[in-house]
């Protein structure tokens, strides 16, 4: 990461379009201002005239379905939150070259937000951040209350403190720079260890990245639209300019300017995956010239290794190089499904499930891996669990009891807050929105269609 979080790469969460989950060929609006009904495009007016003799009476054919979600982007978006909690509670540093989460998410977000800005720019935005907002004001509310009642108080801060330690709160309510929390909080006998603060609001670096780069998209596809070739490359030259510390920037407003740096290439390759230019390419050239620049990105950090290693978290221009590089190749293989085919099928529910909660699942995976630990400490106190042998081999297994324990409290975490996001988006609130009901209402409409 490009910054001293202890977070690793993280998604996140792109609040636009239908609601996941909707059934393919269903019209819907694109936005808080967008008018109800209004599909991905209009079909072009039918221009030639009728045949003179009309075919024999029979059966009518079945409508071509219209455009709908891509579940292929759905499918990235998914493995990609799964890649940060796996990498959160492992800490594997071999995980942010295998799959880069952030680019991946950067790239989507970018592709949805280029396609919202057909309508006004300001409605847009504004339908943007008013999705974003009241799930992270939930958790900060969590969060913030935790911090007080374990005696934080932001204006004694040594690194803050003072009146610019309480102005810094306002960071919790809307992300336009970096929220404060104590790097140390409560005791170390406590039911979380007191560095827990710092493990909660790592994640929340990724909403300001993302607020920044909706307010800036306007420009920015305009730029791109403009200038193509230098809007999607300009990134990684700055990249090499601040984030290897040829010019550094002081403080979070350097950390800030780093991360809109590092995955801004992936940000306009979203709009280059939505105006067609990517599929312009030829697939060998757009390949290789993907594999050189990643082949770099692995280079330079194999020259720039940090504390831990090949984690690309800590090395910005590898960062931004290999996801830049990755990215391509899998927009550029992009095979836009409308269902996931095969065996990929069974996993349609739960894809659906953390598209619809990707901001519920991102904010809350960190502080809900530290509370694994409260909980699995209380085996030990089991009376079988007195023996060396039984204590030794919970021990051995402890962060494997943690990742099987994470997901129901995720889980539990989606059906609790989950539905603020439905608010947000002014739906109906939904506890478990894995597209069950849609796709059973979409099956018995069609059985009476057929009949």
């Amino acid at each position: 990461m490009t910054h001293g979080y202890t977070t690793g790469t993280g998604p996140v969460p792109e609040p636009a379009g239908a609601p996941y989950g909707t059934p393919y060929g269903t019209p819907y609006a694109q936005g808080p201002d967008a008018t109800a009904g209004t599909p991905y495009a209009v079909p072009r007016q039918r221009t030639t005239e009728p045949a003179t003799e009309p075919p024999p009476a029979g059966p009518a054919a079945p409508a071509a379905p219209k455009p709908g979600r891509d579940r292929y982007l759905d499918l990235l978006r998914s493995v990609a939150l799964v890649r940060v909690v796996v990498y959160h509670l492992f800490g594997w540093a071999w995980l942010s070259v295998l799959f880069p989460s952030m680019g991946v998410m950067f790239a989507l977000a970018g592709s949805l937000m280029a396609r919202s800005l057909k309508r006004p720019a300001l409605g847009v935005i504004r339908g943007r951040v008013r999705r974003l907002l009241p799930p992270m004001w939930v958790f900060a509310a969590v969060v913030l209350t935790m911090m007080f009642a374990n005696g934080w108080n932001p204006t004694e801060d040594p690194d803050r403190g003072g009146t610019w330690g309480l102005v810094e709160l306002f960071n919790y309510l809307v992300p336009i720079g970096a929220p404060p929390y104590p790097w140390h909080v409560g005791s170390p006998s406590g039911l979380l260890e007191d560095t827990w603060a710092v493990q909660a609001a790592g994640p929340l670096w990724y909403l300001r990245a993302y607020l920044w780069f909706v307010i800036a998209s306007p420009l920015l596809l305009w730029l791109f639209r403009k200038a193509p070739w230098p809007t999607l490359l300009a990134p990684l030259g700055l990249t090499a300019i601040v984030g290897t510390g040829l010019v550094k920037i002081p403080g979070e407003t350097g950390n800030a300017v780093t991360d809109f740096a590092v995955y801004g290439g992936c940000w306009v390759l979203g709009f280059a995956h939505h105006e067609g230019m990517l599929k312009q390419i030829p697939r060998y050239v757009s390949v290789s010239c993907a594999s050189l620049v990643m082949a770099f990105g692995l280079w330079w950090a194999s020259n720039h290794l940090g504390p831990d290693g090949w984690d690309l978290n800590d090395i910005p221009l590898a960062q931004a190089t290999w996801s830049f590089g990755f990215v391509v190749i899998l927009l550029q293989y992009s095979p836009s499904w409308q269902e996931l085919p095969g065996r990929l099928a069974r996993w349609d529910k739960l894809v659906t499930l953390s598209n619809n909660r990707a901001v519920t699942i991102y904010l809350w995976h960190n502080l809900l891996i530290m509370a694994t630990v409260p909980i699995i400490d209380l085996a030990y106190h089991l009376p079988f669990m007195q023996g060396e042998r039984a204590v030794g081999a919970l021990d051995g297994a402890y962060t494997i009891w943690m990742f099987a324990l994470v997901w129901p409290l995720i889980g539990l975490t989606v059906l609790a807050v989950g539905w603020v996001e439905d608010l947000a988006a002014k739906r109906k609130p939904r506890l478990w929105p894995n597209g069950t009901k849609r796709a059973a209402a979409a099956r018995g409409a069609g059985a009476a269609h057929r009949g």
